[in-house]
């Protein structure tokens, strides 16, 4: 398998001239409407960020395994929040073969939001050791939260929307999970997936991942790999934007398998509507293409109605069922 997925300079997004922002965006819609995955040059995103969010979240993760277990999820309440070990997150119902951390959004306890017990509401477990992956953490997702937020203007451009359509409507106080996952090394024996086939749920994803591959995406042509390019950062779109689209643009297949005899670590960073926002789609749009026989849980992204909220809290329940019957009983 190799790689057939465009690399689009996104930087003119930043920019004020039209003709150039114009072609940025072209790009992207065109890649949505093929793959639904790209790789973004030009995003902003300083490399010494990365470089410190993977030298700390490698210290975590060789800790003994009782004191990452002082951080586990089940410590975070309904916010959903802080570390899981390997086996511990399920797609499909299969275990993943691999361990990781939750973030979102630090929220206060005098929030409204928290007040009010709002699921994956909260504040951030952090460990005691390293002390640095706290600013890492925080530092990388307000950097990624710009990033995003472009990209989304470009992707509105695409579907002949104003630039601040996706902010106006969905994105004014988005919901912003972030992941930090952990592929224990393999030489490829092991049939378990890092994690399984699966959709992500919501508008865009932006992906940083390390120098060691895995990652594969579903293409009309079979399976094909998007391994590191150095500079870039994958972008996918999640399925409510395939719901505002009537399908034009895809939410696209992808898993992920570490082979490469060393651990591997991947940083998703999730960009999507806020948890009460209703999703509707757009208008104008033509009839729905509906892939859902196709898709592995054979389940339509367009028979939802409702809050991203409710979409989201449905989705994340199956993947730690455990842990919903614990902090939702």
């Amino acid at each position: 398998m190799t790689s057939q997925l465009p690399v689009i300079d996104v930087a003119p997004l930043f920019g004020t001239d039209i003709p150039s922002r114009e072609r940025a965006a072209g790009a992207i819609g065109a890649a949505c409407r093929t793959h639904g995955f790209f790789y973004a040059s030009g995003h902003g995103v300083a490399p010494a960020l990365l470089e410190q969010l993977d030298e700390a979240s490698r210290e975590f993760f060789a800790l003994a395994q009782a004191e990452k277990n002082e951080i586990a999820m089940v410590h975070g309440g309904p916010a959903w929040r802080g570390y899981f070990p390997v086996g511990g997150e399920l797609t499909s119902g299969k275990p993943d073969n691999k361990e990781g951390l939750y973030f979102g959004s630090e929220l206060g306890a005098d929030d409204p939001r928290v007040q009010r017990g709002l699921p994956l509401h909260g504040a951030n477990l952090f460990p005691a050791r390293p002390k640095r992956l706290r600013a890492a953490v925080s530092d990388y997702m307000a950097a990624a939260a710009v990033t995003a937020q472009v990209v989304l203007e470009g992707i509105a451009l695409s579907l002949d929307l104003d630039a601040g359509y996706f902010r106006r409507t969905y994105t004014t106080d988005p919901t912003m999970l972030f992941r930090i996952f952990h592929y224990p090394a393999s030489d490829g024996a092991d049939e378990r997936w890092g994690v399984g086939e699966h959709t992500d749920y919501g508008l865009l994803t932006l992906l940083a991942q390390d120098d060691r591959g895995g990652l594969e995406v579903k293409t009309r042509d079979g399976w094909i790999d998007a391994p590191p390019i150095k500079g870039t950062l994958v972008c996918n779109i999640g399925d409510m934007l395939d719901r505002l689209t009537a399908g034009a643009y895809k939410s696209t297949p992808h898993r992920a398998k570490n082979v490469s005899g060393s651990g591997r670590l991947s940083f998703p960073f999730f960009f999507d509507p806020g948890f009460d926002a209703e999703i509707r789609p757009l208008p104008a749009r033509d009839a729905v293409v509906d892939d859902w026989r196709s898709r592995w849980d054979q389940a339509s992204v367009h028979d939802f109605g409702g809050t991203y909220g409710a979409y989201l809290l449905g989705k994340v329940s199956k993947v730690f069922p455990d842990l919903r019957r614990k902090v939702l009983a």
